[in-house]
């Protein structure tokens, strides 16, 4: 658009439902320890009122299109979504349109959505995956942002003003950094126009964030151990991996499936089936432009946390010391392809994806050309980037409390 804003359209005519993905680079990774989980906080205020309507009416509008919408903060963006039945299409867009231009960031609903993260947070504290997940965070990314959830941190949400919020708005939602995406049985021109009118008086600006650029140092194979009140324990094995428009971003997600994608991995078969150590078993992978996180991880009884351990460093060995098989290759290509193809049954995640990949500079096209990616992926790459990558691990173990301790 004239103003800097991009807009992207899906015509899918076989559908009865519009999916609408209207997103601004902005979220966790352009925030500091003082301001983590600023842009949740804020987008989660945006939906709470507007200079027409209040919570209750916004909630009732999106009712009457037949619909759903929210707003949240992620890693590496903000988003406003929506959806509706498809003849609805026009007023779900006036609506999204109007909490993104003409938000009122009430008081009480500011505290109101305080309270909620702060309980979010806390629940996330006493959980103890998402509890080990957190501590590995911290140990791998240190001072960088990727260190903290989307939340933030309860110290940082806690002092969190009004002013505050409002200002962030005015420094993250500018036309040149945002991106809307519709999917759905739509007309393009149609859909073109409608966003011209509605978004043509959002005025272009300057100063942007940028994201900080921090050395990141691997802390090492040490295990950091955490004691808490918890049934299970919970083991991961933390890696730095390649940004998402990496060329070896491909090769590791095949990588992670052939470790831990599905009930035929590595982990799961060996660990899980074979020597019954772990209750739940897996590898997590982020989608990041920076570093990203490879993490094998497992849940166990807290008595086999020590041989859990042991066992999931020696898979990570050997995947690095020998070549994949074509058979188990080709498993985990098909397994990845399907998770993706999965991912985007809607018109929702169809607009998810369009919008996010062209945000972040990988290209609306992102997925197709992914999926190509990873069809082309062979042994030798799977080799070349386990050796490349699967080195300094960062471990943490949460367990129970011994008895006796603190």
């Amino acid at each position: 658009m004239p103003n800097g804003m991009t807009v992207l359209v899906r015509e899918d005519p076989g559908v009865g439902v519009v999916g609408a993905s209207l997103q601004v680079r902005a979220g966790s990774l352009f925030e500091s320890e003082a301001t983590a989980g600023i842009t949740n906080f804020m987008q989660r205020v945006l939906v709470r009122g507007t200079a027409k309507r209040s919570a209750l009416a916004i909630i009732e509008a999106v009712e009457e299109l037949g619909g759903s919408l929210e707003a949240l903060g992620e890693v590496e963006s903000a988003e406003v979504r929506g959806a509706a039945i498809a003849r609805q299409w026009e007023p779900l867009l006036a609506l999204l349109a109007e909490i993104v231009l003409e938000p009122t960031f009430p008081a009480t609903e500011i505290e109101r959505e305080r309270r909620l993260v702060l309980g979010q947070l806390q629940t996330r504290a006493d959980n103890p995956f998402p509890r080990a997940f957190d501590t590995a965070l911290r140990d791998m990314y240190g001072a960088h942002p990727y260190a903290w959830p989307r939340l933030g941190r309860a110290e940082s949400v806690t002092q969190m003003s009004r002013d505050a919020l409002i200002a962030h708005y005015r420094t993250v939602y500018r036309p040149d950094r945002m991106v809307l995406a519709v999917s759905g049985n739509v007309s393009r021109d149609a859909v073109l126009a409608a966003a011209e009118r509605l978004f043509r008086r959002l005025p272009s600006a300057e100063g942007a964030p940028m994201p900080p650029t921090i050395e990141l140092t691997p802390r090492g194979a040490e295990p950091h151990i955490v004691e808490r009140d918890a049934r299970q324990a919970q083991v991961l094995v933390g890696f730095l991996a390649p940004p998402v428009v990496h060329a070896d971003y491909a090769p590791v997600r095949v990588l992670a499936m052939v470790l831990g994608g599905g009930m035929s991995s590595r982990l799961f078969t060996e660990l899980r089936d074979r020597r019954g150590l772990a209750y739940s078993v897996g590898v997590l992978a982020t989608a990041r432009t920076g570093p990203a996180l490879f993490a094998p991880y497992l849940g166990t009884a807290p008595g086999n946390a020590d041989a859990a351990l042991t066992g999931m460093l020696a898979e990570v060995e050997r995947i690095r010391a020998e070549i994949v098989g074509e058979p188990e290759l080709a498993r985990a290509r098909a397994y990845l392809l399907g998770t993706l193809a999965m991912d985007r049954r809607t018109s929702a995640r169809l607009a998810w994806h369009l919008a996010f990949y062209e945000l972040i500079g990988a290209g609306w096209d992102w997925p197709q050309r992914f999926a190509r990616a990873v069809e082309s992926v062979t042994a030798a790459d799977v080799a070349r980037v386990a050796q490349r990558y699967l080195v300094h691990p960062t471990v943490v173990v949460l367990r129970p409390r011994r008895e006796g301790g603190g």
